[in-house]
């Protein structure tokens, strides 16, 4: 079964995610902040991770940066999920090792074609 870690601090961004993640035949685990979701996938790695940019404790960026750094970390795919959305901030996601970007709020559809277009839908 394809796994999913989302990391949002939002629990209700985290609970419509768990829901489309799950009728898209996925596990779902979650983090509330990027420190959580380092330490997840240090016990066990996604093959997907959806990714809030600004978080309490360790932000998206940040979180990405570390992640990318660890043994097997340039194995998931990261989807940054976020409300900025200026080209400046998409470049810096990318930058820093994202696979795909989309926006707040996000429905099913959105999310589909994203993690279609990262090769896991």
């Amino acid at each position: 079964m394809k796994s999913c870690l989302i990391v949002d601090d939002s629990r209700v961004i985290r609970k419509v995610s768990r829901h489309i993640l799950e009728t898209l035949g996925f596990s779902v685990d979650e983090a509330e902040n990027g420190q959580e979701g380092l330490d997840q996938c240090e016990q066990s790695m996604p093959d997907v991770i959806l990714l809030d940019w600004n978080m309490p404790v360790l932000s998206g960026i940040e979180f990405l940066v570390q992640l990318r750094q660890r043994p097997g970390g340039d194995a998931p795919k990261v989807v940054f999920c976020t409300t900025e959305n200026d080209v400046a901030h998409i470049r810096e996601a990318i930058d820093a090792g994202a696979d795909e970007y989309v926006m707040k709020p996000f429905d099913h559809e959105t999310l589909q074609i994203k993690l279609q277009l990262v090769g896991f839908a």
